[in-house]
């Protein structure tokens, strides 16, 4: 019986506790959900002296049921206004920057979604606020940028400012603002003030070949780096040093058209003719219908003489562009240079007779090339044959004449007399 009568007892006990610790807790929430009224209308009416306390009790507390409220952005814009809209002291502008900081570790805790955020804003205060160390100030950017590659451009800037600011020999500052310029150049192409910069890091173009190359070479394998240092090599007019990371790109990256097309040129200007050719026909592979690659192909081998595969080309070009007379225009140079090379006679004048009617149908095609095609009928309007050569070989008007000959044979074609 007495133990019925304690057991009894023991139970009535935990129920009075149970119900003790639910009313305390529900006295703690009302209590905090006053605290965070009194925030909240503070805060609306701009009083932050009178906000911020109520606001720490909150987050003292337990802040979870107030996260969608913001309470955290809150506190934050009130302390920054204290600290940039206030007049106060330089001693009080440190206990903002020290409290500020700590209200952002807190608020790692409850929102870790939002870390990358609330770890730049921490080194944007370490920067600016309490102007500590670089190093310091920059590893907190890394930091940030580590764990959220997404964050405003406005963050990664002020790292590549104070990696400018302190690049010295001793450090690869330098280094890592030009590949952090870089990445944003890439992000936002339209936005000169990332060129701009990636110019200002060094004193003169030639410096900036070098720290490109510095930085491909600790960092060989990364394909963003080689096509830095080649496009800035370029730029420079090093093309020798451009050929080596554009030869690696495309090693790496043998479907990259715009790695085929720069080493091509590359090769090209550096008359490394039959290498050029080779990337030329790569491209050719790659992007079948670009009219541009077969000319291109065609200019070569007429620099190289070898007129009727130039010539070949061209017409495949013509086929992918029908409408383009920029073919015509090199076609008319072939014939021309043909009979430049050969002896001035007859034959040779009906060659540059051949050469004019594909020029005339360029300028008659009405395209860019027009003005170029009527220009190059009036220049060789005194090297076609003559009413007496006609004559004297006995030709009349509308007359066919075959392009024959030793120096012709590749042309095969025929020309009326007018």
């Amino acid at each position: 019986m007495k133990k019925a009568v304690i057991f009894s007892y023991l139970i009535a006990t935990l129920f009075f506790l149970a119900f003790k610790v639910e009313i305390l807790a529900q006295e703690k929430s009302t209590n905090l959900m006053a605290d965070f009224s009194l925030f909240y209308e503070y805060n609306k009416n701009n009083d932050a002296k009178s906000a911020i306390p109520y606001g720490w009790k909150v987050i003292n507390t337990d802040p979870t049921d107030f996260l969608k409220y913001k309470i955290f952005q809150k506190m934050e814009d009130m302390y920054w206004f204290e600290h940039d809209s206030t007049d106060i002291d330089d001693a009080a502008k440190l206990i903002v920057a020290d409290t500020t900081l700590h209200l952002y570790e807190i608020a790692i805790k409850y929102e870790p979604e939002k870390i990358g955020y609330y770890l730049a804003k921490k080194a944007y205060i370490l920067e600016m606020w309490k102007k500590e160390a670089a190093p310091i100030v920059i590893e907190a950017y890394e930091k940030a940028m580590e764990i959220d590659s997404n964050l405003p451009n406005y963050y990664k800037d002020r790292l590549g400012i104070i990696y400018a600011a302190n690049a010295a020999e001793d450090n690869d500052y330098k280094l890592k603002a030009l590949d952090l310029y870089s990445k944003l150049s890439e992000v936002e192409p339209e936005n000169p003030t990332w060129v701009a910069k990636i110019e200002n890091l060094a004193s003169d173009i030639n410096e900036l070949v070098d720290i490109t190359k510095k930085s491909w070479d600790l960092d060989h394998d990364n394909l963003e780096k080689a096509w830095k240092y080649a496009s800035i090599s370029i730029k420079a007019q090093e093309l020798e040093k451009a050929k080596e990371p554009l030869e690696f790109l495309t090693s790496k990256a043998p479907e990259v058209i715009n790695y085929w097309k720069q080493l091509a040129s590359v090769y090209e200007k550096l008359d490394m003719n039959d290498k050029a050719l080779n990337a030329y026909k790569t491209l050719i592979s790659l992007q079948p219908d670009n009219r541009d690659n077969y000319v291109n192909v065609a200019v070569i081998y007429k620099r190289q003489e070898q007129l009727s595969v130039a010539r070949g080309f061209l017409q495949k070009a013509s086929n992918v562009s029908p409408d383009w007379d920029y073919p015509y225009i090199i076609e008319g140079q072939l014939y021309e240079q043909a009979a430049r090379s050969c002896e001035f006679d007859f034959m040779a004048k009906c060659v540059y007779l051949l050469a004019v009617n594909t020029y005339r149908r360029a300028a008659g095609m009405g395209g860019q090339f027009a003005s170029t095609g009527s220009d190059r009928v009036k220049a060789l309007s005194n090297s076609t044959p003559t009413k007496e050569d006609y004559f004297f070989r006995k030709l009349n008007s509308g007359d066919t004449i075959k392009i024959e000959g030793s120096c012709y044979s590749w042309i095969g074609k025929t020309v009326q007399v007018p």
